[in-house]
């Protein structure tokens, strides 16, 4: 396994695993246990949006995950519009959100929102809003330049993560990015791309937790799925 990117958001490696495998530990993201804004009461709002379209911003609104002593967690929001009205961003909840610069709703002079949110623990398979970023993967693309291929400098032009031409040559910059294949290249002889068994995986956070803690838990949610499965049948 090759690690080709990696940061908080984003991690990304090239393996040999098996595609079965590789999606059985995509589709046990939605197993993660994380914190999410489930309920929410509304003492006042006169704004232009309707009740349920507060609450559904709201239950989009990554929080930081942590374990729930008590069952739920309130986050208290009010807020009076100005003259000149106001945004009111997801940062007047407090501390708990990731970001505190996605807007929620817009507020005009002798506009109030007051209301009080319940975050509890839950997970994708009941609800998206409580799941933490995604898994995906593709085949490892190899792209091949003959002699002949090495004139095309069109192609770093129209593809500049894929090749670049320097020197008087085209050459491979990086192979792995976006959706380059054959079709791309169809009028291009000496230039070619083939696709073998190795995956690029590709694993990202939406900031609840960090992009490897993600895969990590992903994979420790399917392990617990299959530690059932064989007690049952010894």
């Amino acid at each position: 396994m090759k690690l080709i990117e990696k940061n908080k958001g984003e991690v990304a490696v090239i393996s040999d695993l098996d595609i079965s495998l590789a999606n059985a530990i995509r589709r046990s993201v939605a197993e993660i246990p994380i914190l999410a804004i489930n309920e929410i009461d509304i003492y006042k709002n006169d704004s232009v949006l309707y009740d349920e379209v507060i609450a559904h911003r709201l239950g989009l609104i990554p929080l930081k995950n942590q374990k729930v002593k008590n069952k739920e967690i309130e986050l208290k929001l009010k807020v009076k519009g100005k003259q000149n009205g106001i945004k009111v961003m997801s940062g007047e909840l407090g501390e708990l959100v990731v970001y505190d610069d996605m807007p929620i709703v817009l507020l005009d002079e002798h506009q109030e929102l007051e209301l009080v949110a319940k975050a509890r623990m839950g997970k994708g398979i009941e609800h998206s809003k409580f799941l933490p970023g995604m898994i995906y993967y593709k085949y490892l693309p190899k792209i091949k330049i003959t002699h002949e291929g090495e004139l095309y400098s069109e192609l770093a032009e129209t593809f500049p993560e894929n090749f670049e031409f320097t020197d008087g040559k085209l050459k491979i910059k990086n192979a792995y990015y976006g959706d380059l294949d054959q079709d791309d290249l169809k009028d291009y002889p000496g230039v070619s791309i083939e696709f073998g068994d190795e995956l690029i995986i590709y694993i990202e956070s939406w900031g609840q937790i960090d992009a490897k803690k993600v895969f990590i838990e992903a994979c420790e949610a399917l392990q617990e799925n299959l530690d059932e499965v064989l007690k049952a049948i010894k």
